[in-house]
């Protein structure tokens, strides 16, 4: 009997169920810096039981590298440094300061992306209805586009017949939700999603973010999942900023360059991206992302692209017996719709760039009564925020529509569409969020127009006092 418990190793400290931790209970620390694994990322593994973390290992090579230390010599002249047991010194990190691992949580077995996944059009715009006010045709065209995108993913190619991809091309004005209309749509169907810059983009070996940087952002998003994020999104905001530079005789690294660069993204390649890092170095692994089947969709507001277009519609205008005043589209508020792909080959966009981004398509410029929706309308709206944070204190708000149309005219004088409301609501809600949990008594508190033209104060009810207010009125 004492041989067999011997043989099956009960009451070894390496046993789990043992009272005793295991040794793999605890995280790997660094030799050199003492930062735990968790802290300093993957460990190096040398014999005699050392680890030392990447920042460590590549601090040591430069400094050999750039030092003028002969290290052969040095082992010569050292003859029992083989004596000295650098595990020893290793182990000497108490019990009690070594981090155990975070347990892992298990794997739940991964889906396969299918067409189920994928609503029908009308079933993502209804979505987006819930959060985007406005913007009709600019989210009956996405709603489209991102179905028929993934129809071509998962399309059979053995009928010879190959779906071209969706990408996307979304002019509209500052605060217009190009961007917002983006992040819903990622939530919605539950892909990950990766936001970048075009203004931090140059080409490669210059400063600045390298073209594939936007792919391992994606990656990250995804928890390094390849799989995932070679079906994800990636929205690169501010694109007008690459444009071709006029007038100029330097090479354009940050305009053209970039656009050059980015054919091989949007048309799909095999990309080396690093994991768990912005940058290549030694000291990271790689990973291959294929890109064909990520959706890139590219925002920007294009600013001087309506002067573009009224002088290609004047020139036209003006052409024969019957033209018209070289005025007539001067005052047209939703000229940006007439945007064609000649248009923005003259703003600065490549041919080649355009070329693959086949759906264009414009979101026109928010009007006040459009302002006066996104405060209230949506599902995550910034009024019920407010109402939500009020009524844990057990108060009622609410905005008259003086006020709301008020905020509405402010945040337009602001020019920067959407953005502006919630900065507005916030100047005007200081006051009110600092002053309401100083009294119980207080039962609903009512934002009025004289109060955001600073001609008044929110009217306060008390508690008890609503109850008379409605027995009045009947």
């Amino acid at each position: 009997m004492e041989n067999s418990d011997t043989n099956t190793g009960q009451g070894s400290p390496g046993d789990s169920s043992g009272d005793s931790p295991r040794k793999d209970d605890y995280e790997k620390v660094c030799f050199l810096c003492r930062r735990p694994e968790s802290k300093a990322g993957k460990m190096i593994e040398l014999p005699s039981n050392i680890n030392i973390c990447t920042d460590c290992m590549q601090k040591s090579f430069d400094s050999m590298n750039n030092g003028t230390t002969n290290y052969s010599e040095l082992m010569q002249n050292m003859p029992n440094i083989s004596m000295v047991d650098l595990s020893s010194v290793q182990n000497r990190v108490p019990e009690k300061q070594r981090l155990k691992k975070k347990k892992q949580k298990e794997e739940e077995p991964k889906q396969k992306f299918t067409m189920k996944d994928v609503p029908a059009p009308h079933r993502i715009k209804a979505q987006l209805d819930e959060y985007v006010i406005g913007q009709e045709q600019a989210k009956k065209v996405m709603s489209v586009a991102v179905y028929n995108h993934y129809k071509r993913v998962l399309s059979d190619y053995n009928d010879g017949i190959e779906i071209e991809k969706s990408n996307m091309l979304m002019i509209g004005p500052t605060g217009s939700g190009k961007t917002y209309m983006v992040q819903t749509l990622a939530k919605l169907l539950d892909v990950p999603l990766a936001i970048t810059d075009a203004t931090s983009l140059t080409e490669a070996g210059y400063i600045g973010d390298d073209i594939e940087s936007v792919v391992s952002k994606l990656l990250a998003a995804a928890d390094n999942d390849v799989e995932r994020a070679e079906h994800g999104i990636i929205f690169v905001d501010e694109i007008d900023k690459i444009a071709k530079k006029k007038n100029t005789n330097q090479r354009d690294v940050s305009g053209e360059a970039v656009q050059q660069g980015m054919l091989k993204l949007l048309e799909g390649a095999d990309i080396e991206v690093p994991v768990g890092a912005n940058s290549k170095n030694a000291m990271v692994p790689l990973t291959t992302v294929n890109t064909r089947n990520i959706l890139f969709i590219c925002g920007g507001a294009f600013p001087d692209l309506e002067e573009v277009i009224k002088e290609r519609l004047n020139k036209q205008a003006s052409i024969g017996f019957r033209s018209d005043l070289k005025d007539k589209y001067d005052k047209e508020p939703d000229i940006l719709s007439r945007v064609t792909l000649e248009d923005l080959r003259k703003f600065g966009m490549v041919p080649e760039f355009l070329g693959r981004l086949p759906i264009v398509f414009t979101l026109q410029e928010l009007t006040e009564d459009m302002l006066v929706s996104i405060l209230k309308e949506p599902k995550n709206a910034i009024l019920k925020q407010y109402k939500k944070l009020l009524a844990m204190d057990e108060v009622k708000l609410e905005f008259d529509d003086g006020a709301l149309h008020a905020i509405a005219e402010r945040a337009l004088l602001k020019d920067t569409g959407a953005r502006a409301l919630r900065a507005i609501i916030e100047e005007y809600m200081l006051d009110i969020m600092y002053e309401i949990p100083k009294d119980d008594n207080i039962g609903e508190v009512i934002i009025t127009r004289e109060y955001i033209e600073h001609t008044g104060g929110p009217r306060i009810l008390l508690r008890g006092q609503e109850m008379a207010l409605l027995e009045e009125h009947k």
